[in-house]
């Protein structure tokens, strides 16, 4: 290669001292951007670490009294049989309940641990492998980011943590579930072969079927946002075609209906409804319908007026902001005009959360509106929907070159806000669960204590954190699950007592 000789000397070296201090300007910009993404990611990431440690303190509660014998003395045969048979019919999720509660306490104690870095784990596979399919590419660490500030505000920023991450039983129906559902989305994002499609198709039958038999609240949703992206395939959906895409969707439905089909005709569905009273014709009863959106109203004042899920919104800015490429990506319709999938997403979640309360209502009456731990099926739509949305107005303002230095710094503080707002009422509930489990232990040796004696019939303390129900609460009134302790401690009976051993 020769040099330019058209241009005089001292314009050639003009010309390099230009790109050469563009490339040094350019390279100390990506270590500025580099340090100042770890610097962030460092903030979610010590939230879900204090997370982390606090979930040492969970004692079983509620259900799971009723659960740990079954595991211990059953197995795994014996738990999916008292779901399918008796409870609820939720094959998948006794199968999950199996799975922590085959350690006993401990299993307890480590789920806040697992759950928390699964769905790290799974925002983050999909963050890039959306970023792949989309032909972008982020900076390292960026990812991380985007998923542990989603993650931390999915888990915490609802008015009752403990039950809806904490408590296992729980966690696994509505929080993890729509996690564990966009796992079944990163394979069809990163085929890239038909062998590999065929696989993503594959996986999403089997998925449908799992989700179908854990929780019927993420299946609605799922099918929600399925039909979604259907319609907008009329459009020409971004990715591996529109014909591929609805296979993909078929699979996911088809497996959706089996496992639904598995859990409405079970014994233990029909014994639930029963139970509750929840036909399909007191469900859908335009009285019914009524009272449930207006509790869906409530429910929506309270996700809009909680300010920390503007951090969603600040690290999709903050990703948008940071992203390069997009040339080699898909284009369409959709990706000329991206305020249609916009809208798409809001009456996903709008549509998918009035459902979810829909079917919920029946059993939880006017009581959805303050039990945040069913709301997960839907926020997760939410807060990807926030971060999807900051991501395209951080693209936005990159391609305008308008304020973009602004537009970080602000991002980065929001983003940093949200985690501190975050902290405040997780490590006042860590208070809260100390004290309970200081005393559950006390009690717990002491009924231990007993039972080893020989005794049959010996006093038991309703010990509760975030309203859980214990055995005699109400003062006594309420005595459920009082015989699910006495089996766990191999007891005939306990009687309720008002002094902790």
């Amino acid at each position: 290669m020769t040099a330019d000789t058209s241009k005089p000397v001292g314009v050639r070296e003009a010309s390099e001292r230009e790109k050469n201090e563009r490339e040094r300007n350019e390279r100390a910009a990506s270590r500025w951007a580099a340090v100042r993404t770890a610097v962030l990611t460092l903030f979610p990431l010590a939230l879900l670490g204090a997370a982390f440690w606090i979930g040492r303190l969970v004692r079983p509660g509620a259900d799971d009294w009723c659960f740990l014998p079954v595991v211990r003395d059953e197995g795994a045969s014996g738990m999916i049989a008292k779901f399918y048979l008796h409870d609820n019919g939720r094959v998948a999720n006794a199968l999950l309940v199996v799975g922590y509660g085959a350690f006993g306490v401990p299993g307890q104690q480590w789920y806040a641990l697992v759950s928390g870095v699964v769905v790290v784990g799974v925002l983050r596979a999909l963050t890039l492998a959306a970023l792949g399919r989309a032909g972008l590419s982020a900076p390292r660490g960026m990812p991380l980011l985007v998923a542990a500030t989603a993650a931390v505000i999915y888990l915490l920023a609802t008015p009752d943590t403990y039950k809806t991450y904490f408590w296992p039983a729980s966690s696994v129906s509505h929080t993890v579930s729509p996690v564990l559902a966009c796992a079944a989305v990163i394979p069809l994002l990163r085929a890239r072969s038909s062998r590999g499609r065929a696989l993503a198709s594959a996986v999403a039958l089997v998925a449908g079927v799992f989700i179908g038999t854990l929780s019927e609240e993420t299946s609605v949703v799922a099918c929600v946002v399925l039909c979604a992206v259907l319609l907008l395939g009329l459009r020409d959906v971004p990715g591996p075609g529109p014909v591929r895409t609805r296979i993909w969707c078929a699979a996911a439905f088809a497996g959706i209906v089996i496992g639904t089909a598995v859990l409405y005709f079970s014994p233990g569905a029909h014994a639930r409804r029963e139970r509750f009273g929840a036909d399909a014709g007191s469900m859908f009863g335009a009285e019914q319908l009524v009272a449930a959106l207006r509790a869906f109203g409530e429910i929506l004042v309270t996700v809009l007026t909680t300010w920390q899920y503007a951090g969603a919104l600040a690290v999709g800015v903050l990703l948008g902001l940071s992203v390069r490429g997009g040339q080699r990506g898909p284009d369409g319709p959709l990706v000329r005009r991206p305020l249609l999938p916009v809208l798409a997403g809001v009456l996903v979640f709008l549509v998918s959360g009035c459902l979810c309360t829909v079917i919920t209502y029946p059993v939880f009456g006017t009581g959805v509106v303050t039990a945040p731990r069913v709301w997960g099926d839907f926020l997760l739509v939410y807060v990807l929907l926030l971060t999807g949305v900051g991501a395209l107005l951080g693209r936005e303002l990159r391609a305008r070159r308008w304020g973009a230095r602004t537009a970080t710094a602000v991002a980065a503080a929001v983003s940093v806000l949200t985690c501190a707002g975050l902290a405040v009422p997780l490590f006042r509930l860590g208070t809260e669960m100390q004290v309970r489990a200081e005393r559950w232990d006390r009690q717990d040796r002491s009924l231990r204590d007993g039972a080893a004696r020989g005794a049959q019939v010996l006093p038991y303390t309703p010990v509760s954190v975030s309203r859980m129900l214990e055995p005699f609460g109400g003062h006594g009134r309420r005595v459920w699950p009082a015989q699910c302790v006495a089996e766990y401690y191999h007891l005939e009976k306990v009687t309720y007592s008002t002094r902790l051993p």
